[in-house]
């Protein structure tokens, strides 16, 4: 990938049915995602079952560069 890359809606669709079959086995597997992560999507990607976001645009850039507030928002949304 690359930094600024846009997120794509149908990756949604992959980590549920990732994070059923590993529910499903009972095992303690991390479901990351990575790429076009902000503000508006990283709720979605929460609750179709990633639990490690990775953003580095909206990290960086959002609030004038503050990180710690931009961290903060992305993990209470």
């Amino acid at each position: 990938g690359f930094g600024g890359q846009k997120f794509m809606p149908e990756v949604l669709k992959k980590i549920k049915v990732i994070k059923n079959l590993i529910d499903q086995k009972n095992l303690k597997v991390d479901v990351e995602i990575d790429g076009g992560i902000n503000f508006k999507n990283c709720a979605q990607a929460k609750v179709a079952g990633a639990n490690i976001l990775v953003s580095g645009s909206t990290v960086f850039n959002e609030n004038n560069g503050d990180l710690k507030k931009n961290i903060e928002v992305l993990r209470n949304s």
